[in-house]
């Protein structure tokens, strides 16, 4: 008889988290079902509901961790950078990080989901992070703070449709446009 090496809870909720967040990704938060998120991490539904009590708390978590992991991008990419070097490193990493259609797609139903008022306290805590962030290793005025996630933003809706690696002509000149931004 083979005896397995369980896992500790710990693993299991990261495990539960992987799965959330694509399933998450794909349907958001009304459109998910807890039963499929069990099926992914291969759990059942009652031990998912006693790592995480409900749904919504579920969906924060993974919220708090796709906003996390992009401070983390930005951080690890402007590592020893300041002023115009350290947005221009970290707008080519959030570039990077829009090609993973699971972590765009999350990011997208996390300000989806913001009419619920505790995600959108989340979702708030977390741009709010990344936008102190960036003031502070880039010292850039306001104006030019705004401009860069601005441009970020379009580049999530242009990666949402499909447009960064096979543009259109219209999106041609538009991306064209946002080069010195």
């Amino acid at each position: 008889m083979v005896v397995g090496t369980r896992k500790t809870a710990e693993i299991r909720r990261e495990e539960i988290l992987d799965a959330a967040c694509e399933e998450f990704a794909r349907t958001g938060l009304h459109g998910t079902s807890t039963d499929a998120i069990a099926r992914r991490a291969g759990v059942s539904q009652p031990y998912l509901f006693r790592l995480f009590h409900t749904k919504r708390e579920l969906f924060i978590d993974t919220v708090r961790r796709c906003m996390s992991e992009t401070l983390e991008t930005f951080e690890h990419a402007a590592l020893g950078l300041s002023g115009e070097d350290a947005l221009h490193a970290i707008g080519y990493a959030y570039m990077d990080l829009l090609a993973d259609r699971t972590k765009l797609q999350s990011q997208m139903q996390a300000y989806v989901a913001c009419d619920d008022p505790e995600v959108r306290e989340v979702v708030r805590a977390g741009f709010g992070a990344l936008v102190e962030f960036v003031e502070r290793v880039s010292g850039a005025d306001p104006q030019r703070v705004s401009t860069f996630f601005g441009l970020g933003m379009l580049l999530n809706v242009f990666a949402s449709m499909g447009l960064l690696d096979n543009p259109e002509p219209w999106a041609t000149r538009l991306l064209e446009g946002c080069k010195d931004g």
